[in-house]
């Protein structure tokens, strides 16, 4: 009847089809299979589905009629909470602050990314609706669920309706009632979560934090990898597991002894009688009592009783009754009996498996759903027969006014495996439920034997009843002869047995819940998470028997925090906080209120776990082996600093610190004891560590800034290197030695050259090897390769990406010198190196008078030397033979460069193959495409300002002027007289500008130009002005101007269009404007410029060079 009356309740609201004045309503289920199935039900299967922006979360669209109106609903899904606490910004890394600061630092609810379609969903939906219904699980998180989706909702929507549907089961009967009695969210249940989700952060960050970072320093080996959580629920649970395992480790077994009689009544009947002494601890006391019966061994039956017995079937179950009973008859974890379970429930086949009630409402059909089970071959019988006599459920004494007990919804017989075997526990437990208990006799019979009394017991069933379908639960019958009162016999044997006194049983799962149901850790909901999180930290494992072993992690734990008297392993802090959670649902207590009281509390507790750290290094020293002393005072400071690597040293992490002059450092924080330090230059302008880690090492990056023309040209301004040893060209530009041992000193100033650099303390990282050093005087065989300093150079490898990775390199032992050698080439022509390993950059010397970026200094060529003393730098010296590696037109060019490091020699340049006829070849150039040394063949006349023979150069930089030849002074460039001088004219006709370098620096703007003789125009020194004319394109291409014909440091910045020249012509237009470089007169030389003395590379002075100084 009832069953009729829902599906005329259903048809009459169910609408088959939508109407154009149909009100949109936004329904929001848990998860997708919840969704699902209400659909289904309240639709009758005719609901349609589409997708949302989630592939996991599908919309399921159907017309019905709530409310009193006709409705589109629109049923979507979850999937659990949308919105994740964290702290805000930058304080959810582990290194941004001291773990202490993490109690009053804010935090945030937001949606993740991987949520994000979810909520995308929402928003589109919500905004086309005129009311939201929450379809959420009906408990603490289920509330929290449905707010979340009410703030992401309203943010879109302010104005929507909002209403709450409860409900217990997915069943056509509950959703109806759901749909008739909708009330609004709870919002005090929801801040209860929202309080506990916040304290759980708080707490479990700081401690984390806090033992993660600490314990991985203090033991490496041990810990170094592992996660160190800490839980104000995780915590409580492994206490009570130490405890136990402490209970029996400390449990001394005691003697004890007792009498047993036994009386063969026939030949197959034997009885047992105990003693009803039971047994006693004194060995010659029992052993009198035992030889007064053995005197006098006639037994007399003083007493036979008999009375009814009863074994009462099971309470209705609840969340905590079935986690239990699947681990003690079914051996399935509490996790997987609550997957299962939530399973079953979204399927339609259990009621809601989270629940604290075990008494079934009165209002609730149990014979229908008893009859629903009488389709079983195996247990439909039982069902039936339960019909007949009206279900009597066994009812318990706890509810939680929400959900009833759990219990099966319907039939069926599709399910395997764990799903089956706990579908079928459900129901047999339902219908034991709703049975009667199991009906016996009890006989006892007393007997007397030399004043001492024993006892024996029998028993016999007389009605099974819900044992016949319950058979989680045994009761066996027990058969004992009859006796008389009055009787006397004589028995057949009289012992005394010895024994000892056994400790408690470890705890299996079932235990454990019980024990954190009692002391209100956790909920019903929360305590297979809480098992679950101890056993993957490995502060517990399970033995054989499948009962609970604390891991020497847990056990050191739980000991060092004891240790501190607030004894955080007990359960009184959290269960203080659970009672507080409830009484913020029922009202009695201000969430705001809860939550200071709570932080204020446990961050007292953290304060003094840091200050009695040691306390936790003692008590874990004794099962992970010995401790390294880290002192505690800095202890909150040196855990918010991001560690860098290892030290290679001693094994704790090494951190970016602060010089007190300024720069930066990488110093060990085993500082004092280990004093391992890399030391940066002091163009290393900020340093910060990246979060980035080093594929190969897994040191973190280091992101530098760098002083502009500190480091060579293919190392950019801003860049973010391995420092662990990884990347040879960062190490090599900063002077970093991996293959020095570790100092305690910091390092020391050491002369150069005229130079000073501090040479850093290095923790050995690279592996080494010899090689033999060849010159044109010795052999090849045995002769090791000798740095510029005389020391032995380093074999090392190239581990960057480009061209030379994996090839073998020689640089400098103690990085003293800038010594450099390929190791693949030949060794018979090696003289000298340069400075650093090949790189990018481009042309020949970055710091050429009109040349480009990048040259052989900063790594823009192979290294060669040459096979001959003829060719001499402007030092002196003999030069080194180079190759240009970049691409360009003159890549596998050679050339030959000064062989001192780049601050100590001069700036000499010249092509290997454009040879003189007096072997006289020297240019400062461009990168990759300035300008190119030629031979200065039968030019011998032209001559710089400087009274010096000038160098034949052509222009390589695209442009009108490519290709053209032109003289320029042969000095370096800091004694260069800046003398120009096109080759294809005159030195009369011969007027312009100095050119730059293809690498970088670009050329004029102008071109010089025939000026037709001397200029009669005079510029503001009083001399003749030089004719130009401008290149540039614009209005005024191809127009010719006068300009000062000193070089630019020296010039007036005179300016005069040349059309526009009065006959008496010394007109200064006034027009001050910037050039590129200075410009010539119209002869074609510039003003002569004294040259400056040379003097000593080393001590400055003048009238010798560095190799004939008197002060090496």
């Amino acid at each position: 009847m009832i069953r009729n009356f829902v599906g005329i309740l259903i048809r009459r609201k169910y609408c088959s089809y939508a109407s154009a004045d149909m009100v949109k309503v936004l329904n929001v289920a848990e998860k997708n299979d919840a969704a699902k199935t209400i659909a289904n039900v309240i639709s009758r299967g005719s609901a349609k589905k589409r997708e949302g922006f989630s592939k996991f979360n599908k919309i399921y669209e159907f017309n019905y009629n709530i409310l009193n109106k006709n409705c589109l609903m629109m049923m979507t899904s979850v999937s659990g909470h949308l919105l994740e606490m964290d702290f805000v910004g930058q304080y959810n890394k582990w290194y941004s602050c001291s773990p202490l600061s993490l109690f009053d630092l804010p935090i945030e609810k937001k949606c993740p990314d991987k949520f994000a379609d979810i909520k995308r969903t929402l928003e589109r939906e919500v905004r086309q609706s005129q009311y939201l219904i929450i379809w959420t699980d009906c408990d603490r998180e289920g509330e929290n669920i449905g707010h979340e989706v009410i703030q992401v909702c309203k943010a879109v929507n302010p104005n929507i309706p909002v209403y709450r549907a409860r409900f217990s089961e997915i069943t056509p009967q509950a959703v109806a009632r759901a749909c008739s009695n909708l009330v609004p969210p709870d919002q005090r249940t929801s801040d209860a979560v929202d309080v506990r989700q916040e304290l759980d952060l708080r707490i479990g960050a700081a401690f984390t934090r806090f033992q993660t970072m600490r314990l991985q320093k203090i033991f490496p080996e041990a810990l170094a990898d592992k996660l160190i959580s800490y839980g104000s629920c995780q915590f409580p649970t492994l206490g009570f597991v130490v405890e136990r395992y402490k209970q029996v480790q400390a449990f001394i077994p005691e003697p004890f002894w007792k009498i047993k009689v036994t009386h063969m009544f026939d030949e197959e009947t034997k009885c047992e009688f105990s003693w009803k002494r039971n047994r006693l601890f004194d060995h010659n006391a029992c052993l009198i009592l035992y030889e007064q019966c053995v005197e006098n061994p006639q037994a007399t039956v003083m007493e036979v009783k008999c009375k009814p017995k009863s074994k009462w079937r099971p309470t209705p179950l609840d969340t905590v009754e079935m986690e239990k009973l699947a681990s003690r008859k079914l051996r399935l974890s509490a996790k997987e009996t609550m997957r299962i379970a939530e399973n079953l429930y979204t399927k339609g086949f259990i009621s809601y498996p989270r629940t604290e009630t075990n008494i079934f409402p009165k209002d609730l059909d149990l014979a229908a759903l008893v009859q629903e089970q009488s389709r079983d071959p195996n247990w439909g019988g039982f069902a039936s027969g339960i019909l007949q006599d009206r279900p009597n459920p066994r009812n318990g004494n706890k509810s939680d006014q929400a959900h009833p007990p759990i219990h099966p919804i319907k039939y069926t017989a599709t399910l395997q495996g764990n799903d089956a075997r706990l579908y079928e526990f459900i129901v047999r437990h339902f219908l034991a439920t709703c049975s009667k208990d199991a009906q016996g006799q009890e006989t006892t019979v007393t007997i007397n034997i030399a004043d001492e009394m024993f006892t024996a017991q029998g028993l016999m069933i007389i009605a099974r009843n819900y044992l016949d379908v319950y058979p989680y639960d045994r009761w066996n019958a027990k058969t004992i002869p009859v006796y008389q009162e009055g009787d006397s016999f004589q028995p057949n044997s009289i012992d005394m047995l010895f024994s000892e006194t056994s400790p408690p049983p470890l705890l299996t799962e079932a235990d454990l819940i019980a024990l954190m149901e009692k002391h209100g850790i956790g909920t019903d909901a929360t305590h297979a998470e809480h098992i679950e999180t101890i056993k993957t930290r490995m502060y517990i494992g399970v033995n054989n028997d499948g009962r609970f072993v604390p891991g020497q992690l847990g056990m050191g734990l739980v000991e060092g925090y004891d240790a501190m008297g607030y004894e955080m392993s007990k359960p009184h802090l959290r269960s203080e906080l659970e009672a507080d959670l409830k009484r913020i649902c029922e009202g009695k207590k201000d969430k705001n209120v809860v939550l200071t009281q709570q932080v204020a509390k446990y961050r007292d507790v953290f304060k003094v776990a840091c200050e009695q750290a040691l306390k936790i290094d003692q008590a874990l020293s004794q099962y992970l082996g010995e401790a390294k002393e880290i002192p505690v005072g800095e202890e909150l400071e040196r855990l918010s600093v991001v560690p860098v690597k290892k030290c290679s040293n001693c094994g704790l992490e090494m951190t970016l610190k602060t010089k007190k002059s300024g720069g930066f450092y990488i110093g060990c924080q085993g500082y004092p004891s280990c004093r391992s330090a890399i030391w940066f230059p002091d163009f290393v302008l900020d340093a910060s560590v990246s979060d980035v880690k080093c594929e190969t090492c897994q040191a973190h990056l280091v992101n530098f800034k760098f002083k502009m023309g500190s480091v060579p040209p293919m190392l950019p301004l801003e860049y973010a290197g391995c420092v662990a040893g990884c990347d040879e060209l960062l190490a090599e530009s900063l002077q970093i030695n991996h293959s020095a041992p570790p100092s305690s000193q910091r390092p020391t100033q050491q002369m150069m050259g005229g130079h000073t650099r501090q040479e850093s303390q290095r923790v050995p990282l690279v592996t080494v090897q010899p090689f033999n050093r060849q010159t044109d005087n010795q052999e090849s065989a045995g002769q090791e390769v000798v740095c510029n300093c005389g020391t032995s150079a380093l074999l090392l490898t190239v581990k960057k990406d480009g061209p030379n990775q994996g090839r073998q390199f020689y640089k400098c032992g103690g990085s003293v010198c800038n010594f450099f050698l390929w190791a693949d080439e030949s060794q018979n022509n090696t003289l000298n190196n340069s400075r650093g390993p090949p790189g990018g950059g481009g042309g020949v010397n970055s710091r050429g008078p009109s040349g480009g970026g990048g040259g052989v200094r900063g790594g823009g060529g192979d290294r060669f030397q040459n096979p001959g003393p003829e060719v001499t730098c402007n030092c002196g010296g003999p030069a080194r033979l180079l190759r240009v590696t970049k691409e360009g037109p003159n890549k596998d060019r050679e050339f030959y460069s000064c062989s001192l490091p780049r601050g100590q020699g001069c700036d000499f340049f010249q092509w290997a193959d454009a040879t003189d006829e007096n072997g006289d070849r020297s240019f400062r150039g461009g990168g990759g495409g300035g300008q190119q040394g030629i031979t200065n063949k039968g030019n011998q006349e032209v001559m710089c300002n400087c009274g010096t023979q000038a160098k034949l150069l052509t222009v390589n930089k695209e442009g009108p002027n490519k290709g053209r030849t032109f003289y320029a002074c042969a000095n370096p460039r800091d004694q260069s007289c800046n003398f120009f001088q096109w080759g294809d004219v005159t030195n009369d006709e011969n007027s312009g500008g100095q050119f730059g370098g293809g690498g970088g620096g670009g050329g004029s703007r102008y071109q010089g130009t025939q000026s037709g003789g001397d200029s009669d125009v005079m510029c503001n020194c009083g001399n003749p002005a030089k004719m130009l004319m401008v290149n540039k394109e614009g209005p005024n291409k191809g127009r010719t101007f006068y300009a000062c014909a000193n070089p630019r440091d020296q010039s007036c910045k005179f300016f005069q269009w040349a059309d526009e020249s009065s006959s008496g012509g010394n007109t200064n237009t006034g027009v001050s404007k910037k050039r590129t470089l200075s410009m010539l007169d119209s002869s074609g030389v510039t003003p002569t410029k004294k040259r400056a003395a040379r003097k000593c590379g080393l001590c400055g002075e003048e009238g010798h060079t560095k190799r004939t100084c008197p002060h090496k």
